[in-house]
């Protein structure tokens, strides 16, 4: 099977895992999900470029690109940082309103505008 489908797979797997689950922990591990799907896709497409390793010694010719390797890098380190912000700031809305489930809440935050 072309990997191509299966980064396709993996995203709809985040987006559906986003709009379709309740719990805020699951929404987060779904942007996570995605955030995996890009960076294969980054990698998929630079993988075209070249047949050999970005190593230059007498010769070597038909190199890969390493700049989307090095940008998908940082977007690892960048999305780890998101996922860890995100966690702590579920957690600080777990102990303000007692419940991970998003409808709930939603109609809490509206039950203190009121």
């Amino acid at each position: 099977m072309d990997a191509g489908y299966l980064i396709l797979a993996l995203m709809v797997v985040g987006v559906w895992g986003l709009i379709r689950k309740r719990n805020l922990i699951k929404k987060v591990i779904a942007l996570s999900i995605i955030n995996s799907a890009i960076v294969m896709l980054f990698l998929h497409g630079g993988s075209f470029s070249g047949q050999n390793a970005p190593i230059l010694l007498g010769g070597t010719t038909d190199i890969v690109d390493p700049v989307p390797q090095a940008l998908m890098l940082t977007a690892i380190v960048v999305g780890i940082c998101l996922t860890a912000l995100a966690l702590v700031l579920v957690y600080q809305m777990y102990q303000r309103y007692h419940t991970l489930d998003i409808t709930k809440i939603e109609a809490r935050i509206e039950q203190d505008h009121e």
